[in-house]
């Protein structure tokens, strides 16, 4: 990892986690993250300015927050499981 990447790191408040030789699905993991905001929405609107997309995402990031039902949780959206994990609740239901 080279030391521009590690100082960018560290200045974002953010520690590296890198996948392990021979466990790629770390990096499955990743893209499987950025590929919902890409097909849900990059994919499907052009934007004019970096504003009028980073506005777009943060709409993204509280309607999946609050409203997307996941299955392995389940079928909970993100943020009722962090609420109920912090009553003591299980992850899954």
């Amino acid at each position: 990892m080279s030391d521009d990447f590690r100082r960018e790191l560290e200045s974002l408040g953010m520690a590296s986690s890198p996948s392990f030789v021979r466990e790629p699905q770390g990096d499955g993991r990743a893209e499987r993250f950025i590929r919902t905001p890409e097909e849900q929405l990059l994919w499907i609107r052009a934007f004019a300015t970096v504003a009028e997309l980073s506005e777009a995402l943060r709409e993204f990031k509280h309607t999946y927050d609050e409203r997307w039902l996941i299955g392995r949780h389940g079928h909970r959206p993100p943020s009722q499981v962090r609420r109920d994990l912090a009553a003591g609740l299980p992850a899954a239901a």
